[in-house]
């Protein structure tokens, strides 16, 4: 373990001194100034190399350099004129700097520290903004993955991504957050030690919220925000920038509509016990990796076959499923999908517990099409739940597939690990109306997983369609893509870029109106706001809007490549130069022309190795063998359910509720029966298991149908007898009796 961390070639010390962040929210986006400082304390001129990850769908908007008393604004420039200026200084003798998204995945970036003097130190300063996701339990995640985990590109291999243990970690890093909101911050959590919340008014719509002193970055650091009433649609409009022309985008203003639809009570009071569930599992050989950084005992592989237990036992009774798994080759479990019971359930849980990740590479095209090829079950609606670590080379035609078969079908898509492609990912939730996740870093993919289920059991909306009414003479053009997909709670972001003047002195009004076909009635959400530019935001809406118009473009070009001209890619660049948001096509390039003096002396590559000689892929793979773990509790307690709903009262369960089969007996109210153990099932998931809550929410509504079904006797009874012997204080009507 002594051969990792960020080090030279020649295991010495690469002169990264410490990484100072601050982030600010505002409602849910959020803008982080990142500060690395450096020092050369060799006697010779160096160039580091750092490869670092940053959120997916963050715009890097700001990058300079200070040396000295010297400061350096880098500017964006085509990606290809960027590089050849930083070589041409390189080869002067003159400083630069360069960084750029990598070519293989948008939310990679490497920065080139280039020609540091010996004894010299270099301030790095890096700012980007992003949209904070939305989590199934309503909190905002931030996420700041750590600068020490880099992903390296090896030959012939996909992105990995290794941890550094604390101990070597040779820099420091401070981390502060301002969060502010029109509606009461309710608490801020992380996975790392924070100090206090300080509130900075008494309605409690401002804070601030620090790490704790000490903090180690060896592992990505995460934020959840939490506000009261979260799901409020609001409007943010914000005036362009006083140097751009107007009729641009910077020039003009730009509003960011945050959209939560709430759909109609009698149409979601009759939530699809019904469907079609095809789960389609990517069972490559890069399945055998890490899940993540902090665990490097789960795979990916495994934890995926603890989701589709969890899957499986929260499936409606009477839905139809089956479960595919691909590499090379392709396989599926039933030659059609079969009904769910209690029998087909157990034979798909024995086969998913012996998938192992033996199938080779990663051909999502040929199960896509024969499942496609399979006729959709009447009044079962088709829910596919495709999962991935990898990128394929055909991602255009695997999305034109899905597209195609887009009115049979929703499809949800999950990207498991640091190298998922995010075009496939998104493109197929996208264009199959469904929702895409992102399992990286410190996530686990159940909660996510569950999440898209819920979404899944929801009644499809069809015939999405946003207009906007806006006083005479104003227009607006729409940046982002259409919607497609809408669940309910979920929130979409719609930017648009505002034309024209307001005549009206009064404060003018606009208004946009989502309508959608919903179990066969049209519905509408509308939201009022006002056309007066807020106060104070920077340009972090305008940058957002270039960033979504920027994603949308590439895709575009990707889509169309090899059959039309430039003429998209010289958009992104154009668009990408005007905003100054970074982008694939693009760059930020600084040189240090100031002083006019040539470094002297050969200068010396450092690139940071990525990745610990001790989890290098031989070393890996025995570690993984000969860790064993202990099955996790939940999941336990879970693989003991019964397809309907009901735990039996039997030696398995007492054990996973930490009893004997005598302690579970005895306590038992008379005339309860086999009731008793899934009351007592239910108690332990309340009492013990409330962070994992969205895990097994719907597993414990269908243990609760079961029992209501018995209709229990003494349920008063049998809930304080189960406090009692687990040592909970669980209340009945929490648990829904």
């Amino acid at each position: 373990m002594n051969c990792c961390g960020l080090l030279t070639p020649e295991k010495e010390p690469v002169p990264l001194k410490s990484i100072e962040v601050e982030l600010e929210v505002r409602d849910h986006v959020a803008t982080l100034v990142s500060t690395l400082l450096y020092e050369n304390k060799e006697d010779k001129p160096i160039e580091a190399v750092f490869v670092f990850p940053l959120p997916g769908d963050a715009a890097v908007c700001h990058f300079s350099a200070v040396i000295g008393q010297t400061q350096i604004v880098a500017e964006v420039k085509d990606k290809q004129q960027a590089r050849e200026e930083y070589d041409d200084a390189l080869s002067s003798g003159q400083q630069a700097f360069l960084l750029e998204e990598s070519d293989q995945s948008p939310d990679i970036f490497s920065l080139s520290v280039g020609s540091l003097p010996p004894g010299e130190s270099a301030s790095i300063r890096l700012e980007y903004v992003t949209e904070l996701a939305v989590q199934a339990d309503d909190g905002l995640r931030f996420c700041l993955p750590a600068v020490l985990n880099p992903r390296y590109q090896p030959q012939g291999a996909s992105v990995q991504v290794t941890s550094v243990p604390a101990s070597l970690v040779p820099y420091s890093l401070s981390f502060s957050a301002r969060v502010s909101c029109p509606r009461p911050i309710s608490k801020v959590e992380s996975s790392s030690s924070l100090d206090p919340l300080q509130y900075l008014n008494a309605e409690k719509t401002q804070a601030t919220v620090k790490l704790a002193a000490g903090h180690k970055f060896d592992r990505d650091v995460e934020l959840l925000i939490y506000y009261t009433d979260a799901h409020q649609p609001t409007a943010v409009v914000e005036s362009g920038q006083a140097s751009a022309k107007t009729g641009t985008l910077m020039g003009d203003p730009v509003v960011m509509v945050s959209l939560y639809p709430e759909f109609p009570q009698s149409v979601m009071s009759s939530v699809a016990s019904c469907g079609e569930f095809i789960f389609l599992l990517d069972r490559s050989g890069s399945m055998d990796c890490p899940i993540n950084n902090s665990n490097q005992q789960e795979t990916r592989i495994a934890s995926a076959r603890d989701t589709l237990l969890l899957l499986l036992k929260s499936l409606p009774m009477g839905c139809y499923f089956n479960i595919y798994s691909f590499g090379t080759i392709y396989e599926h479990m039933f030659p059609k999908s079969v009904e769910y019971s209690e029998k087909t359930m157990e034979e798909a849980l024995k086969k998913v517990e012996k998938m192992t990740a033996d199938l080779g590479g990663t051909e999502i095209l040929r199960p896509l099409k024969d499942i496609y090829s399979q006729p959709c079950i009447p009044n079962q609606p088709r829910q596919l739940f495709a999962f991935t670590d990898g990128e394929v080379e055909n991602t255009k035609e695997v999305i034109n597939l899905v597209k195609k078969n887009s009115g049979s079908h929703r499809c949800f898509s999950f990207g498991i690990g640091e190298g998922a492609s995010t075009a496939l990912i998104n493109g197929l939730a996208k264009e199959g109306g469904g929702h895409a996740q992102f399992i990286t870093g410190g996530d686990r993919m159940q909660p996510k997983v569950m999440q898209s289920l819920r979404f899944a059991l929801q009644p499809a909306v069809q015939d999405v369609s946003v207009t906007w009414d806006l006083p005479k003479g104003v227009s607006v053009t729409v940046l982002s893509p259409p919607i497609t997909a809408l669940f309910q709670g979920q929130r979409s972001l719609v930017y648009a870029q505002v034309s024209g003047q307001v005549r009206s002195s009064e404060a003018a009004e606009g208004c946009v109106t989502v309508k959608y076909s919903l179990a066969g009635h049209r519905s509408q959400n509308q939201l009022h706001f006002t056309l007066k530019a807020a106060e104070d935001t920077g340009l972090t809406v305008h940058r957002l809007g270039a960033r979504t118009l920027i994603r949308s473009l590439e895709m575009e070009e990707r889509e169309y490549s090899g059959q039309q001209d430039v003429g998209v890619k010289e958009k992104v660049v154009e668009l990408s130069v005007q905003s100054g948001v970074s982008s694939s096509f693009t760059a930020f390039i600084a040189v240090n022309k100031s002083d006019g003096k040539e470094i002297q002396g050969p200068l010396v590559r450092r690139n940071v190795p990525a990745y610990s000689e001790y989890f290098s892929k031989g070393y890996l793979k025995t570690y993984l063998l000969q860790t064993s773990t202990l099955k996790d509790p939940l999941l336990q307690l879970v693989s003991l359910q019964k397809a309907s709903g009901c735990w039996l009262l039997d030696a398995a369960l007492a054990a996973a509720l930490g009893k004997t089969s005598e302690e579970v007996e005895k306590p038992k109210p008379a005339s309860v029966g086999q009731m008793w153990a899934t009351i007592l099932a239910l108690i332990w998931l309340h009492g013990f298991k409330t962070d994992a809550k969205e895990e097994w929410e719907l597993l414990a509504l269908k243990a609760v149908s079961w029992l209501q079904a018995q209709n229990v006797p003494f349920v008063t009874e049998c809930v304080e007898a189960g406090n009692a012997l687990l040592g909970c204080s669980v209340q009945k009507d929490s648990l829904g009796l």
